[in-house]
């Protein structure tokens, strides 16, 4: 029955491949990644055991346990997680539970994080080659770490099996995971930097560790080689007791699963309430603008581009903070770019459609209708966004003079940006993450058409509105407030112009273009 479920793995991994020869690229892309990541890692371990193994263990130790935090925590915060294999399939077969625990444990090596996990615990024994007895409690304690970090995974889907089943919580984990990424940048410098400022604290740190369930293991080998054997001896039961540990409460948690398997029940709730429908006009472009408009709020591929936004204010400061002369100065981009990425926004508003487009051909919604409604709900929170990017750095930082040279730029971009993206959105679809997949998912074989969609739509934002950009370069070097005003007045014409003109043409060419927009978007399904 083991060999069965690792076939099983083996099979589904390979008709996943078959899909697209993307997938293969992928796949392959990231076996070299991860293979050469762990090369250099281990590079490095290999010169520090020949010469320093107290820094060798110190580092194995901190990096080992970073990764068991990580196989425990990322199943529960990313909704892409490869859980083919989920025990909730084998809910109707008769499986004995001891051969199921031993099939899904070892079925967590194939695929690229558990196969590279294991070779980095191997390897991790390997570099006390020097040492007989290190290298031989080193691969005991790497093969205990390996299945601690597969287990541990196991473990904490198996828990939040009830939470993880709500739309409502994946939307949120997701929304959350994207946090640390996108400051990824000032965290590993911040990081650095303290790490610099208290070396010393850091072998003080992995000897705490290697006394914990996360780290023992990872400290076995360095501690036989420096001839702390009874040490080595205390650790090595430590991590033992804890994989013993989660294999029983795994056990626990997947005989509750098979026995009383979750299910989904739709939440009651009272007639009535007709949610920003109750606020728009009952007009088609009304209608489109609360459908639109409850995406914005309730669909987490929209709200992912939102919670950016606050984010790039961060990163802005710290990139400033990092330049002579720049610092919080580096705030006045703030609106232009505000604007500039709501605008593009809702060029994807069609594929994210997906099947649902089908309404609006099937009630007779006009393309101009269509584009208008679409860009009355992003304007709803877009706008007001943009000039509030635009006041607050001005005012925080005592340049009022430049609001009008700012807010024309950024109303340009904006109003420009929205009839642009009505008309890129008529005419061009690539593959989004579907409904309900995780917000950062990206499609197979969607790579090259959506960097050359997105990559054309956002510079002609940007060469669409060079007369307002030609004015503000006016106004800064001019000392005269005439082009200041110049630049605002500049912007908000300039703007209106191109929105009034990208909803009607990007409405013809919806009107004529709706069934095959609606083929293509059915296709990403």
């Amino acid at each position: 029955m083991v060999a069965h479920l690792l076939r099983l793995k083996l099979t589904l991994l390979r008709n996943s491949l078959r899909r697209s020869p993307w997938q293969i690229v992928g796949l392959v892309l990231g076996a070299l990644y991860g293979i050469g990541m762990l090369v250099l890692l281990l590079a490095g371990l290999f010169f520090l055991s020949l010469n320093d193994p107290e820094l060798a263990r110190t580092v194995t130790v901190l990096a080992g346990t970073l990764v068991v935090l990580g196989w425990a925590l990322i199943p529960v915060l990313a909704t892409g997680v490869d859980l083919t294999l989920d025990p909730a399939r084998f809910v109707t077969f008769a499986v004995p539970l001891p051969k199921m625990l031993t099939g899904l444990a070892l079925g967590g090596l194939i695929g690229i994080p558990g196969a590279v996990t294991l070779l980095a615990g191997l390897a991790s024994a390997a570099i006390w080659w020097r040492n007989p007895a290190a290298l031989a409690a080193g691969v005991v304690a790497a093969l205990i770490a390996v299945f601690t970090c597969l287990i541990a995974a196991r473990v904490t889907v198996a828990a939040s099996t009830s939470l993880s089943n709500s739309r409502r919580f994946k939307d949120v984990a997701g929304l959350v995971a994207i946090i640390p990424l996108m400051l990824l940048g000032p965290i590993i410098a911040g990081v650095s930097s303290g790490i610099g400022a208290t070396q010393g604290y850091l072998p003080s740190l992995a000897n705490t560790l290697s006394w914990t369930p996360l780290g023992a293991a990872w400290s076995v080998p360095g501690d036989v080689a420096l001839g702390q054997t009874g040490q080595a001896a205390a650790k090595l039961a430590i991590a033992a007791g804890f994989l013993a540990l989660l294999v029983w409460v795994w056990k626990v948690l997947l005989l509750r699963a098979l026995h009383t398997p979750p299910h989904n029940a739709g939440p009651r709730r009272k007639a009535g309430k007709l949610g920003f429908f109750s606020l728009f006009p009952p007009t088609p472009a009304g209608a489109v603008a609360a459908r639109a408009l409850t995406y914005w709020i309730r669909d987490p591929r929209y709200g992912a581009s939102l919670l950016i936004i606050p984010l790039l204010a961060v990163l802005l400061v710290f990139v400033g903070s990092n330049q002579e002369g720049g610092g919080p100065q580096l705030l006045l981009v703030m609106g232009p770019l505000v604007a500039f990425l709501l605008a593009f926004g809702i060029s994807a508003d069609v594929a994210y459609d997906n099947t649902a487009f089908a309404l609006h051909i099937s009630t007779g919604v006009s393309g101009t209708a269509d584009r208008a409604g679409r860009v009355i709900a992003c304007a709803v929170f877009a706008l007001p966004a943009t000039v509030l990017a635009v006041l607050v750095p001005c005012l925080m930082l005592g340049e009022g003079d430049l609001i009008p040279v700012l807010l024309g730029v950024s109303l340009a971009i904006l109003l420009g940006g929205f009839g642009l993206s009505s008309v890129v959105s008529a005419r061009y679809t690539y593959n989004v993450p579907l409904p309900g997949e995780n917000a950062f998912k990206t499609p197979p074989g969607s790579g090259g058409r959506t960097m050359l969609v997105q990559g054309l739509g956002m510079l002609a934002q940007i060469v669409i509105v060079f007369p307002v950009l030609a004015l503000a370069v006016t106004a800064l070097l001019s000392d005269n407030p005439v082009w200041d005003w110049a630049t605002l007045a500049g912007g908000i014409l300039l703007g209106a112009g191109l929105l009034v003109a990208g909803i009607r043409i990007g409405g013809k060419w919806l009107d004529r273009r709706a069934p095959e927009l609606l083929a293509a978007v059915s296709v990403h399904k």
